[in-house]
């Protein structure tokens, strides 16, 4: 199966956060009931009560009166159907936390993640591995989560175009639901596909100097970082350009804007419904990787006591890794799951981005 990774996360803006967690203790303590002071008071002490279970969760984070988690939608702007969903998660954090109040902020621009934790504005980042990098390096942010898709913690660049006579080495094979791709990606008779790695580099080598790209976005692993990594180690110089998002990529060149484009794998999927034969007349012929997935980074305000009962309160919901339609967290960014950071996965971002830091 193919994996449909949005990687694209970030935040910008200085943002108003709301102080309510007076409120939802005093809530927690009407809870108990009519009872009299001397009662609340012993029951304000009692650490096995179920009562006070999530007024306990709440205390545990003093570092900051709410949470905000930034997020960039998968389009330009965000739908009201990805605001809901969005809604839908933090409510689910909150309730992990008991009742700890968590917000949302929207933005459009990887360049405000940093700005945003650097503020401390924003403690939450949910963002692609080069961007978790930055936050840690440039905003001393801690990486603590990674998305899980379809049982795994990577995934891949894709490379595709609209000219597979010239890019594509060998003959062009669709899978089962009728995408195309080369140069050894998909096995026909197999049903498989390559194992996630560079494939294609030898195409790769046939693009002329100055060829104009279509990437994805400046901040984005898998839509640029990657594979012009990928580009610098075979010495291929192209023309950057900028689509804006993974779906603006794809679309440029199923449009013939630019013969040759980069997503995650498999954006083509995301205009679909709009071009049905995308998957058809769009050839995925290399890819760049493999890339550690997307995840989650907390800012320099929470102790490490508090990294952990943040830590705890995600896993508490999404660590069985199968979550599906439905869950708040799937329906953001099609996460399936949550497992701890790999540092040593993470690496492998680092040092892409440490690379192109040092151009």
């Amino acid at each position: 199966m193919r994996m449909n990774t949005k990687s694209a996360f970030a935040l910008a803006s200085v943002l108003t956060l709301t102080l309510a967690a007076c409120a939802g203790d005093e809530e927690d303590l009407d809870a108990n009931g009519d009872e009299d002071e001397e009662t609340t008071d012993t029951d304000d002490t009692d650490t096995n009560g179920d009562d006070n279970g999530d007024a306990e969760a709440a205390g545990e984070i003093t570092s900051v009166d709410s949470i905000t988690i930034g997020l960039v939608p998968a389009t330009e702007s965000a739908t009201e159907a990805e605001e809901e969903n969005a809604d839908a998660l933090a409510e689910e954090l909150s309730e992990a936390l008991g009742g700890f109040p968590v917000d949302i902020f929207f933005a459009d621009s990887y360049l405000g993640v940093i700005s945003g934790m650097q503020t401390g504005d924003v403690q939450l980042v949910m963002s692609g591995p080069v961007g978790m990098i930055q936050a840690e390096d440039e905003a001393d942010g801690t990486p603590i989560l990674q998305s899980i898709r379809y049982g795994s913690d990577n995934y891949v660049t894709q490379w595709f175009t609209n000219d597979p006579d010239t890019y594509c080495l060998d003959d062009v094979v669709q899978d089962e639901e009728g995408y195309s791709f080369c140069n050894g990606i998909y096995d026909e008779e197999s049903g498989e596909f390559a194992e996630y790695g560079p494939m294609g580099e030898d195409a790769l080598e046939l693009i002329e100097d100055g060829t104009s790209v279509a990437y994805v976005e400046e901040g984005s692993a898998s839509g640029f970082y990657f594979p012009q990594t990928q580009l610098n180690d075979l010495g291929v110089e192209v023309d950057a350009q900028f689509a804006g998002g993974h779906d603006q990529a794809v679309t440029a060149v199923y449009n013939g804007d630019f013969p040759i484009g980069t997503s995650f794998d498999d954006a083509r999927q995301n205009i679909e419904d709009e071009n049905p034969d995308v998957g058809e007349e769009l050839v995925v012929f290399a890819w760049a990787g493999p890339i550690p997935n997307d995840g989650i980074v907390a800012s320099n305000q929470f102790d490490d006591e508090e990294l952990q009962v943040l830590t705890d309160a995600w896993l508490s919901f999404a660590e069985s890794g199968d979550l599906d339609e439905g869950d708040p967290l799937y329906d953001v960014y099609e996460i399936n799951g949550l497992a701890p950071a790999d540092e040593e996965a993470l690496d492998v971002a680092r040092q892409v981005y440490l690379d192109f830091g040092d151009e």
